[in-house]
């Protein structure tokens, strides 16, 4: 049996592409790398982990290119690119956690990537309001074009650019969080949810239906750390710590939030719609449930340093 706390660690899809056009296979690859050799340093300190992992821009690179190829080959319908999405960036990561481990001497661990189904309503509003952003960022002018073309709706992102989105549900139940607590009883690194998991819903003889969707991977990451109790919910970004009035003259960094603060905080809209403000409600949801747990947000490279006390922000009740 296994011992330890346990982690999750939720990545973001957008984390994979460091720069404008570095969305080569290799390229993601790489920042995969960079990103496993910080988290097995998390195992090294003796924390067991669950990692999952977003899919935004790689689930739409997939969908624009079966529709670029619609002619030649069937379309990919958008539950099968999540799943092909978990496959894919599971793969990298289950090799470059595999590999940073060993370089540690951690050769006996375990490391497997689950397909992973979250169970949704299908009557969720969000069906109704698309808007959850997948693939590349585009000008408004080709965006407006493909979505003219492809029956796409378009939304501005975080002022990056314009970008497809689509149906983001409330995840439920993750179907494989029974697996995945006997493969952590096993002592396995358990890469999961990845895309926020494919989204499913019972009909009304119990079957499993596959849904139109992308579930948000920082909600759901916060129903799975619910769901297996997890100690901690980390959640790497693109910056340090969280911030107050984030890119203005009165930016403050925070080091620390309580679960009343973050609550406070998301209710005067602090927070960016398409950036931070997900992470902190998904540490809102977790504590909310997981009163003795602690969440942590900070860049990959940080995370020795935040579980340390010097840098990152905590969020505990």
């Amino acid at each position: 049996m296994s011992s330890g706390k346990l982690a999750v660690v939720a990545v973001g899809g957008n984390a994979l592409i460091r720069a404008p056009g570095e969305n080569a296979l290799e390229q993601q690859y790489d920042a995969v790398k960079e990103t496993a050799s910080h988290v097995a340093e998390l195992i090294v300190a003796g924390w067991r982990v669950v990692l999952t992992h977003g899919n935004g821009p790689q689930v739409g690179f997939i969908l624009r290119r079966s529709e670029v190829a619609r002619d030649a080959a069937p379309t990919v319908p958008l539950e099968y690119a999540v799943g092909d999405t978990q496959g894919a960036i599971g793969f990298m990561f289950q090799n470059a956690l595999d590999n940073a481990l060993r370089k540690r001497g951690y050769p006996q661990k375990n490391v497997v990537a689950l397909v992973t189904r979250t169970r949704i309503d299908p009557h969720d509003p969000a069906f109704t309001k698309p808007d959850k952003p997948i693939g590349a960022w585009l000008d408004k002018e080709t965006a407006s074009q493909l979505a003219a073309a492809q029956g796409w709706h378009i939304a501005e992102d975080a002022g990056r650019g314009w970008r497809r989105v689509v149906a983001s549900p409330t995840p439920l139940e993750v179907i494989e969080t029974p697996i995945i607590r006997t493969l952590l009883a096993q002592d396995t690194l358990v890469i999961a949810c990845g895309g926020g998991g494919i989204p499913v819903w019972r009909d009304r003889d119990g079957s499993l239906m596959a849904a139109q969707a992308v579930i948000d991977k920082d909600r759901a990451s916060a129903l799975l750390a619910i769901e297996l109790q997890a100690d901690m919910l980390l959640i790497p970004t693109g910056v340090d710590r969280v911030a107050l009035h984030f890119g203005t003259p009165q930016q403050r960094w925070l080091s620390q939030l309580s679960l009343a603060q973050a609550e406070q905080l998301l209710q005067s809209s602090e927070f960016g719609a398409g950036s931070m403000a997900p992470k902190v409600e998904a540490m809102v949801t977790y504590l909310r449930a997981c009163p003795q747990g602690t969440g942590l947000i900070t860049t990959p490279e940080g995370i020795a340093r935040a579980l340390n006390g010097q840098g990152g922000t905590r969020f505990t009740c």
